[in-house]
């Protein structure tokens, strides 16, 4: 769910992005470069998995604010690549391992959350419902970075409406959290994560099988 330090391709921006391209412009000749942001948003990110951890209704909304803080400023160090030059894959991956680590441990710290909650009855463990989502999602960000790797990061683009892409919906963490509804959140994220992985998991094989049947006239001519 990445904001890369990958040149921007056409289409329509997404509203985050470009607020965090109005506040990085002023640093763009500055020595701040963009794995400091991706630093930045990596801490904020593991602040709002450990305020899950206590599973009270206070600390689960202050972690859906930190989440929204952080989810915004994972758009920060893309635009301070693309807008200062300072594009770099080892900044790629760093940002794509952050994103990784940062999910994962949120949907641990809900489940530790939830379970701490003794009216939380779920008809399995929380912990193994956050981990299973988390195992998911950690899938789903490998497959994506094999796609992106054959096929290139147009292959990997989330689906946009308005302005806003898919991950966007954890803007709307808060609403769950101040509905106190963050159990039937964690069933469903540990029912919708696997499914989806399941279904790049179909893509990454797709997209094997295109390198494979592309490549294969080429070495055919080589070894004649």
């Amino acid at each position: 769910m990445s904001k890369t330090q990958h040149p921007t391709l056409t289409r329509q921006r997404p509203w985050d992005a470009r607020l965090a391209r109005r506040l990085v412009i002023p640093f763009k000749d500055s020595r701040i470069t963009p794995n400091h942001l991706t630093s930045v948003r990596l801490l904020i990110g593991l602040a709002a998995a450990a305020a899950f951890i206590p599973g009270t209704y206070v600390w689960s909304n202050v972690a859906a604010l930190l989440l929204v803080l952080s989810n915004f400023a994972d758009h920060t160090d893309g635009e301070l690549a693309r807008v200062s030059g300072k594009s770099s894959r080892i900044g790629h991956i760093y940002d794509l391992a952050s994103d990784a680590v940062v999910t994962i441990l949120l949907f641990i710290g809900i489940g530790v959350g939830v379970g701490a909650k003794s009216g939380a009855a779920l008809q399995y463990s929380p912990i193994v419902a956050g981990a299973t989502a988390g195992g998911a999602i950690a899938l789903i960000f490998f497959l994506r970075m094999r796609i992106e790797a054959r096929a290139g990061k147009v292959a990997t683009q989330q689906a946009s409406f308005g302005g806003f892409e898919t991950e966007d919906v954890l803007y709307l963490l808060p609403i769950v959290t101040l509905c106190n509804a963050v159990a039937p959140f964690l069933v469903v994220a540990s029912i919708c994560a696997p499914l989806f992985s399941i279904w790049v998991l179909f893509d990454d094989l797709r997209t094997g099988r295109r390198q494979r049947s592309t490549a294969t006239p080429a070495d055919t001519r080589v070894t004649q």
